[in-house]
């Protein structure tokens, strides 16, 4: 039943959705079904036979010619008025839609719904059942049903939209899908707070209820509508049709964050194993052409299983479309999906062979969030004819997008200051460069891997991008080890991607330990580690300055060792013990050397008071020679005094006593 006691239209009464005919036909007590053939409970006999599909329908022709114009012209043109039988097998809406359409054409009362008022309405169009034949007849019915009773609701449009895929080209030509869609992206962009209309809404992460304490949601005074409350409700249309219901939705302005967290939740729906931690549960009958008996979960073993699937069957065809269309809707914007869902979208896309310029434009997308990437979305098995396991191409590819748009934004005049904008593309490329040395030492195990993508791959970034090159050295470590059969000339050229000024001291150990590479890198990086060995015994004593210029190396090598595969960390254990012990030994260096330099201290100490005691010795002979003249002279002024005034005589002595007595 509708919400309203009756909807009033041109005068007409639309009492609860159901409807008649103005026009009294023959008196009849309704249809009946038997078997797959439909009856008029009727005294008159049945003079004309309707064939739809395997559906028979006995009924009269005065009610039918009354109302429908295709009814009388097939009749009339035929020139056979003893015609009893038409086949109508390109009725829209089929058996279903022409028992309610001949149910109105005998006066019947039929109830006018939102799951068959789409099918309805497009048969009396093709029944021709227009106002010229009589007043109030279907088209108009059925029209006024949809503008003023389906559109004003919002599970209604919905439902209407999500029955018209069976209707096409009749629903698009009639505007059903446009008005529908567009009423269904007014409602979207409308603002949380006044929705009062049920919607369905997520469903809960938790262990499902029982069935029936299943309801839809119904927004209350204290309740709270989350923006995206129309995610769920949207995601059970046709992709066609949801891809009109998202272009009317970017029309009213919606924030694109919503509309790229709607695509995701609607992928997530129609293409199970898209989102990590496998795909959700879809409802039922939502998907049931798509929904295949075991959903894989998106690891690299359900992917090549995938593949054994022909390409050419129906589920990979919708699969295909709902990615190309998905492809094309995406806002511009950078950050309106995640990176990690485009690069498990561009998977899908080439397992599925999509639409080369597709792909190319989803490549495009990653490499404008690349430093988002993750190891696990960025190992990509290759579907092609190449005989590497991993799509080493496709990363190529998206690294080079990823460095054009990083100089495309650098050389773009910007709101953002020079200095935060060159700090940001500093960042985003070192964690890039992160990610692509774990890809590196995760592909380098593959046999087929060649030296030259290797290569290519390790220098695509500039130098500055990486500040130390230790994940650079695992994988040329990992790609050793894979290809013990390279030549001297290919092991150097293989190294010459490194930096081993850049190697931490932990790196430098292992790989002066390490018999795969050659010699000429072994020595180089014996001499960066001795560099380093000296510079951190120069500075040693200095116990602020070396936390300060060290500290800053630890969350390094803890950044590059993620995404380390275990089995390599593993081969490092032996390795560290190595270092332990050198580190170690070069505390006792260091020990020793403090014990040295304070031995040499207390010598030097020593020394200064043995030369103090010598330089007191010589000025004190000095002075007691100084006292003897001095006597000399005391007596010489003791014999001048009886020729002197007394006065002259007392300041005579005097003066001598203070002389004395300041040397003294």
């Amino acid at each position: 039943m509708w919400e309203s006691a009756s909807e009033s239209v041109g005068g007409r009464d639309y009492g609860n959705g159901i409807i008649s005919s103005t026009k009294q036909g023959l008196k009849t007590d309704g249809f009946e079904l038997r078997g797959q053939s439909w009856y008029v409970a009727s005294d008159i006999p049945s003079d004309l036979l309707v064939q739809i599909g395997d559906v028979n329908f006995h009924l009269h022709k005065y009610p039918l010619l009354s109302q429908s114009g295709k009814m009388n012209r097939l009749i009339y043109e035929s020139r056979d008025p003893g015609l009893n039988k038409i086949v109508l097998d390109d009725l829209p809406g089929g058996p279903e839609a022409f028992v309610v359409a001949a149910k109105f054409c005998y006066g019947i009362a039929v109830d006018l719904t939102a799951g068959n008022i789409s099918g309805l309405r497009c048969a009396a169009e093709y029944l021709e059942m227009t106002e010229d034949l009589e007043e109030g007849n279907l088209i108009f019915k059925t029209e006024a049903f949809l503008s003023y009773v389906v559109l004003s609701s919002w599970r209604d449009s919905i439902l209407v939209l999500k029955s018209c895929g069976k209707l096409t080209p009749w629903a698009e030509n009639l505007q059903i899908v446009r008005r529908c869609s567009e009423s269904i992206a007014w409602k979207a962009c409308a603002n949380p707070k006044g929705i009062r209309w049920a919607y369905t809404g997520k469903p809960p992460k938790v262990s499902s209820p029982k069935w029936n304490d299943i309801k839809d949601s119904s927004p209350s005074s204290n309740q709270t509508v989350p923006p995206d409350w129309w995610f769920e409700d949207v995601s059970i249309l046709r992709i066609d049709h949801f891809v009109r219901v998202i272009t009317a939705i970017k029309v009213k302005g919606m924030r694109f964050e919503l509309i790229g967290a709607s695509i995701m939740h609607y992928a997530a729906k129609w293409l199970p194993g898209l989102i990590k931690d496998g795909a959700r549960s879809v409802d039922e009958g939502s998907n049931s052409s798509n929904s295949s008996g075991s959903s894989w979960k998106g690891g690299l073993h359900m992917i090549v299983a995938a593949t054994k699937e022909d390409p050419s069957s129906v589920q990979a065809k919708d699969q295909r479309m709902i990615i190309e269309s998905l492809i094309s809707i995406i806002p511009p914007q950078k950050d309106s999906v995640s990176c990690s869902f485009l690069l498990r979208l561009l998977r899908m896309a080439n397992m599925l062979k999509v639409a080369p310029a597709l792909v190319t434009e989803l490549e495009k997308r990653v490499g404008m969030q690349f430093e988002q990437a993750t190891l696990a979305d960025l190992l990509i098995p290759s579907y092609n004819k190449s005989e590497t396991l991993y799509d080493v191409d496709l990363t190529q590819r998206l690294l080079e997008h990823f460095l054009i748009q990083e100089q495309t934004e650098s050389s773009s005049p910007s709101r953002q200051p020079f200095s935060d904008q060159r700090g940001t593309n500093t960042h985003a490329k070192m964690r890039v460069a992160r990610l692509v040395d774990s890809y590196l030492t995760e592909v380098s195990r593959d046999r087929n891997l060649s030296l030259t993508k290797f290569q290519v791959l390790a220098e695509a970034l500039p130098e500055s991008a990486r500040t130390c090159d230790d994940g650079l050295y695992r994988a040329i470590d990992s790609y050793l080890k894979a290809h013990p059969t390279l030549s001297e000339h290919e092991r150097k050229r293989l190294c010459r991607v490194m930096d081993c000024q850049k190697l931490s001291i932990d790196a430098c150990m292992h790989a002066a330990q390490n018999e795969r590479l050659p010699l000429r890198v072994v020595v180089q990086v014996l001499f960066s580690e001795q560099v380093k060995i000296s510079n951190a015994i120069a500075n040693s004593s200095l116990k602020d300055a070396s936390e300060t210029q060290y500290q800053p190396m630890i969350p390094n090598r803890k950044t590059l060792l993620e995404g380390t595969p275990q089995s390599f960390q593993e081969g490092w254990t032996a390795a560290k013990k190595d270092i332990n012990t050198v580190k170690f030994e070069l505390e006792s260096v260091k020990t020793k050397y403090l014990e040295l330099q304070n031995d040499m201290e207390n010598l030097q100490r020593q020394f200064d008071k043995m030369t103090n005691k010598k330089q007191t010795s010589a000025w004190t002979s000095g002075w007691k020679k100084l006292s003897k003249f001095t006597k000399m002279t005391t007596i010489e002024n003791h014999h001048i005094e009886s020729q002197v005034p007394e006065a002259t005589i007392e300041q005579t002595r005097k003066t001598p006593r203070r002389w004395r007595n300041s040397i003294s």
